[in-house]
């Protein structure tokens, strides 16, 4: 059995941004009955375009 390890959460600061309404609604649409925040959406979609953008 593996030693358990204590996560850690990343370093965070805030940052406020505007989104269109319409951009809210379909990703509170896309998550909605799903165990993930606005946030965490957020944060995995700007990861994703930032590694698209690499190639």
């Amino acid at each position: 059995m593996e030693n358990f390890k204590i996560p850690t959460q990343p370093a965070t600061t805030n940052k406020t941004i505007r989104f269109p309404n319409d951009v809210i609604e379909n990703v509170e649409k896309a998550i909605q009955g799903k165990d993930c925040t606005f946030s965490a959406f957020v944060i995995a979609a700007v990861r994703a375009a930032l590694e698209s953008i690499k190639e």
